[in-house]
């Protein structure tokens, strides 16, 4: 845990000097693929463990609310973002996890909902949980499209997915943190899209993301 052997402001820096790491390719290809599945009417589905499992929830939430201006939230003529977590239905994954093994509480809400052409966020800070893995496989071969948001090595889940946002980073904590920092990019610049705001308010199309 990083924040155990630095202060704050080495905290923060390091942080800051972690983002910069990133690949902005991937953040842009996150943003495209979200976009793409509204435009397409295709769902999203999100899902990780723990804080990651967390992190789905909030990004679930943000997009399925904030993609939209406020102001047209009441409005039914609206197209809208088709998003789902599948860290949420606490019933069918205690049921599954029960009842079969808490390797395919995913993928057995992937196997109803799943169609080809949804897109899947699949996200692990250590890139190998069983459980995401399992829905990242059947995803890959039943025609959706994988998005994986991993750190460390980025295990299994980095050459698993077909795309991803990888922190290279070996701490948890920061990992999650980056993830979730850089998704509100995503949600934002989904948003301008989706509203013909911001960099996309003329012609719809930047120069560049």
């Amino acid at each position: 845990m990083l924040g155990a052997s630095l202060n704050v402001a080495d905290y923060v820096n390091r942080l800051q000097t972690e983002l910069a790491r990133v690949d902005q390719d991937e953040i842009r290809q996150m943003a495209d693929l979200i976009f793409e599945a509204w435009a397409g009417d295709k769902f999203v589905y999100i899902f990780g463990n723990g804080g990651s499992g967390t992190t789905a929830t909030h990004m679930s939430e943000d997009l399925g609310k904030s993609s939209l201006r406020e102001k047209d939230l009441h409005d039914e003529t609206k197209k809208r973002l088709k998003v789902m977590s599948l860290t949420d239905n606490l019933g069918w994954i205690m049921a599954v996890g029960n009842d079969l093994a808490y390797d395919q509480i995913f993928v057995q809400q992937l196997m109803n909902y799943g169609r080809a052409g949804d897109v899947v966020l699949a996200i692990s800070g250590s890139g190998n949980s069983p459980n995401v893995l399992n829905a990242v496989d059947w995803a890959n071969r039943h025609g959706l499209k994988t998005f994986g948001l991993t750190g460390y090595s980025g295990g299994k889940l980095r050459t698993m997915a077909q795309s991803g946002l990888h922190v290279p980073l070996n701490d948890m904590g920061m990992v999650e943190s980056i993830h979730l920092c850089l998704f509100h990019w995503v949600l934002n610049d989904v948003f301008a899209r989706i509203n013909h705001e911001g960099r996309y308010a003329q012609n719809g199309q930047p120069a560049r993301a």
